[in-house]
């Protein structure tokens, strides 16, 4: 199965330096993951919060990437599959470390 969804893929700005939502309530992450559509910036699936989902189910934003570390894919949490990125989203200066 392919994403049908790539052309949603943009260059974007972190919105934060680390999990937008979890810097706000004192929570930790696990892994980062970053919107490829806004820019938002939110834990993973393996996270408490996993705040990158709840983004993806509050806005549609279908395509998010591996941010921190950096990890060079992308994932469609519509079609559930990996996509090919053409670029990395630059990180935003140092990301604090909570696990």
């Amino acid at each position: 199965m392919s994403c049908s969804h790539t052309s949603t893929i943009r260059q974007v700005t972190p919105s934060a330096r680390g999990c937008e939502e979890c810097l706000k309530i004192g929570g930790q992450w696990l892994h980062l993951r970053i919107c490829r559509t806004c820019g938002h910036v939110g834990c993973c699936d393996q996270s408490p919060n996993r705040h990158a989902r709840a983004h993806f189910r509050a806005t549609a934003h279908p395509i998010i990437e591996g941010y921190d570390p950096p990890e060079g894919w992308g994932w469609c949490y519509v079609d559930d599959v990996e996509v090919e990125l053409e670029d990395q989203t630059p990180q935003d200066g140092p990301i604090p470390r909570f696990y």
